[in-house]
């Protein structure tokens, strides 16, 4: 293996192929503490990829694939309805901050490529861009009478202003159109980008630019080194819809095209599903990697249930935690206002975390190396009752302490959850010889033993543990308990 400062390859994977092990795979291996060469065979194999653009000078490299930590990323951006770049630029800010492993700028409206080039300059993490969403705008004309040359030359304005990977959907293809038109779905295409395409194709009578003309979008990422994330237009977007015959033929496409990728060195991701019952995640994960040549796989979710409009990062998290399990590589982050609204700050910590307790959860089952040792630091924290170390040990620091601190227990020993009752804390007196402080917590002067100073709980009457509800009067017929 050769080690090169000086730049005589075009992409990761070319220089992986030529056996060059270059600055970012040493950044890649330190950071999963594994072998550089361990890293430039994954990434010649197309198993692994390093997104990294040759204009994006502040990233750190990050590596996505076969036996590496799980990523997650968000999605953010600015919307033709809501318009605040500062909120957006704050969110990027947040997003690094709380350890995003990469960022999607999915704008739609306003200044994208102003917003676009500031978010490069600005980020440490890995950026993506579906161009299709900039079509429109930044060409300002009728979605009809955009050309293929012009499909092209979007994405090469964002390739050379620094993204480092690409969501393409070039797997809805004609062929992939009519399967789709074929077997009729609940939810029809629920891909924006892939939607945007479909609509132009039934327009124009034309194939997919991006399939039609892939050796020539293989040749821009080659010259700025960008990754092509393969995005699945006909993903589920309903329970109903997944795992059905469009998503399956476009899946097929997908890992033709990916051989045809490498051709051109190319790196390669996988976008997958969507909503999915829970049953279908580990077979869906499975398919992936066998028609997709094992290509590293990044999922939206899944979400497992379509019943739940403001909850949907513990819908997608459940998903995603068993999709890591079964291999994928990438998690997308699914925030509250999925379906509702653009995500506001707020949202976006909660989505980050969901996210991020799903892809650890996901390696600790996959066994990657090193995932298990931030459980057994806490668990030894918990033990030891040290509560800094586990405020530092959180995966969200700030509500852990928070929370803590909000209910104070007379021994900071315990909680206000267990008291004198602390699993933790006599099991530590006990096997240490100590004494074990006994009682209740009864003897306390400030805590009512009597039932009956309180009111008691008859039908009309305010409950008195609950001083902000007003009990129903029963039924007609009905009997208290103390009637019976």
């Amino acid at each position: 293996m050769m080690m090169k400062n000086d730049r005589n390859w075009t992409t990761q994977m070319d220089a992986a192929r030529k056996g060059i092990i270059t600055g970012q795979m040493l950044t890649v291996a330190a950071a999963e503490n594994k072998p550089a060469e361990e890293i430039c065979r994954l990434l010649a194999a197309g198993q692994i990829c390093i997104p990294a653009n040759h204009n994006h000078d502040t990233l750190i490299a990050s590596g996505v694939g076969t036996g590496l930590r799980t990523k997650i990323n968000v999605n953010l951006g600015i919307s033709g309805d809501l318009c605040q770049y500062g909120m957006e630029q704050d969110k990027v800010r947040t997003a690094i901050a709380m350890k995003a492993d990469a960022i999607m700028d999915l704008s739609s409206a306003g200044l994208t490529k102003e917003f676009r080039q500031w978010l490069i300059k600005e980020s440490t993490v890995m950026i993506g861009t579906v161009p299709m969403y900039d079509v429109i705008g930044f060409l300002d004309k009728e979605l009809s009478d955009i050309t293929a040359d012009e499909f092209l030359e979007v994405v090469e304005a964002h390739a050379r202003d620094g993204v480092d990977f690409v969501t393409i959907h070039a797997g809805l293809n004609r062929k992939t159109a009519e399967r789709f038109r074929n077997n009729p779905r609940l939810t029809n295409l629920v891909s924006r980008g892939g939607s945007l395409l479909y609509v132009w194709m039934e327009l124009t009578g034309q194939e997919n630019p991006f399939y039609e003309h892939f050796d020539r979008l293989c040749d821009i990422c080659a010259r700025y080194d960008v990754t092509l994330s393969l995005g699945d237009a006909c993903r589920p977007g309903s329970i109903a819809d997944a795992s059905d015959a469009s998503q399956i033929e476009e899946l097929i496409t997908l890992g033709e095209l990916t051989r045809r990728a490498w051709e051109h060195n190319v790196q390669v991701i996988i976008e997958g599903p969507g909503h999915m019952n829970l049953l279908e995640i580990t077979a869906n994960m499975q398919l992936e990697k066998k028609l997709c040549h094992g290509a590293p796989f990044y999922v939206l979710g899944p979400l497992v249930t379509d019943i739940a409009p403001g909850y949907d990062h513990i819908t997608s998290a459940i998903g995603g935690a068993i999709a890591a399990a079964g291999g994928a590589d990438f998690l997308c982050y699914v925030t509250p206002a999925e379906h509702l609204r653009l995500p506001d700050l707020e949202d976006m910590k909660e989505g980050i975390i969901a996210a991020r307790i799903a892809a650890h959860a996901g390696d600790l089952a996959k066994g990657i190396p090193g995932a298990s040792d931030w459980d057994h630091a806490m668990s030894k924290a918990r033990q030891e009752i040290d509560w800094e170390k586990m405020y530092a040990l959180a995966i969200d620091p700030v509500k852990a302490r928070k929370m803590h601190e909000s209910a104070q227990p007379k021994d900071q020993h315990t909680c206000t959850m267990c008291g004198n009752l602390c699993a933790m804390r006599n099991m530590n007196q006990i096997m240490n010889g100590e004494k074990v402080i006994q009682g209740m917590g009864t003897a306390d002067s400030s805590i009512s033993t009597k039932w009956t100073e309180y009111a008691p709980l008859v039908p009309g009457k305010t409950d008195p543990l609950r001083t902000d509800e007003i009990l129903e009067e029963p039924a007609q017929g009905a009997r208290c308990v103390d009637e019976q």
